[in-house]
């Protein structure tokens, strides 16, 4: 018998960052993001356990793709333990995404959020179980998410999503994203971010990559701790929706952190381009001739999300397309927003 699922599942930005990992896939400090909506991830997973023929066929956006087929598979013996009708089954995946695969704007989470969702559907029409309505479920789906992209766990979220141990927060975990949807101003909860392409180009280093070259930095503990300090900050002012200067302050610290650590490990890496730079100076200086508080962050890539209040769309889409449209790559970049989570498709 053959089972079929596909989802659509939607990449994150984080607010507050993680960098760095240890054990299997666990965080060396918390996380806190906005999950994102027009950039997403289609995938269909089609099983047939005890199959004549085992294996594995990953398509991409219409095309054969086995060189993405080694990741998955160790995906997969990670989580065999849960989906044991793995090990003896033909599985094909075929996905699609909305947006660049590989250039830092976060598709490992949106393509391994569905995946997992994917796997979590199948096992429930092969057993039964818990259904989709119930918070274990999810928490489940998030758990097998890390697994294959720490990022990912938070993807199963609408809204915002923590991932981490924070004494903020006393469900959260290492092991599972939570979600964060309650606990924030409404203001944010329609926030727009705007990605800025400035290169397609798949990234020279990957974050598994990145993340290993922080094991052994000088101040990697005390940059934990900071992160630790940020998002219990951040929580506070988006529970209130007042300090967007608090705010703004936070995100663009950790983002620039996060690529400073790049930049100063004992392998150093720079994922930032020219054109990065010069976005990052033109924000800030229409902030302060505009007193609008738009601000940016930054994935581990050369993208530029420009984040802001919906209210400001209309001047910030004017500025967009006169000043920043010249610094991305043709001229493209992609209007998102905070979102309502993943979606079952069929």
């Amino acid at each position: 018998m053959t089972f079929t699922s596909a989802w659509r599942s939607p990449s994150n930005i984080a607010l507050i960052k993680y960098w760095g990992k240890h054990g299997l896939q666990l965080p060396r400090n918390p996380s806190l993001s906005f999950t994102l909506s027009a950039c997403h991830t289609v995938m269909q997973l089609t099983v047939t356990p005890d199959a004549d023929s085992p294996g594995l066929q990953v398509s991409y956006e219409g095309v054969p793709k086995p060189s993405f087929e080694p990741k998955i598979n160790t995906f997969f013996s990670l989580v065999k333990n849960r989906f044991p009708w793995l090990s003896n089954a033909s599985v094909t995946i075929d996905s699609q995404n909305t947006f660049p695969h590989g250039a830092g704007i976060a598709s490992s989470a949106s393509a391994m959020s569905a995946l997992s969702l994917c796997l979590m559907d199948i096992h429930g029409q092969i057993h039964g179980g818990i259904t989709l309505q119930n918070s274990e479920w999810w928490q489940m789906a998030s758990e097998v998410a890390r697994l294959g992209s720490g990022s990912a766990c938070r993807s199963v979220y609408p809204v915002a999503s923590i991932w981490g141990q924070t004494p903020n927060a006393p469900e959260s975990s290492d092991f599972f994203g939570i979600p964060w949807e309650h606990e924030i101003a409404p203001v944010f909860k329609d926030y727009r971010d705007t990605i800025l392409i400035v290169s397609t180009a798949e990234k020279s280093v990957s974050s598994t990559a990145g993340h290993r070259l922080m094991e052994g930095l000088s101040y990697a503990e005390t940059r934990y701790a900071e992160a630790r300090q940020n998002l219990i900050r951040l929580s506070e002012v988006m529970a209130t929706g007042t300090d967007l200067n608090a705010f703004i302050a936070i995100v663009e610290s950790e983002a620039l952190q996060l690529h400073a650590l790049m930049m100063s490990g004992k392998t150093p890496f720079i994922l930032m381009e020219p054109g990065t730079i010069s976005l990052i100076k033109e924000i800030w200086r229409f902030r302060k001739e505009t007193n609008i508080p738009v601000c940016f962050t930054l994935d581990a890539g050369p993208n530029v999300h420009l984040l802001y209040p919906t209210q400001y769309s209309p001047a910030i889409m004017d500025w967009i397309d006169s000043e920043l449209a010249p610094y991305c790559a043709e001229g493209k970049y992609i209007l998102d927003h905070v979102g309502a989570g993943p979606e079952k498709i069929s």
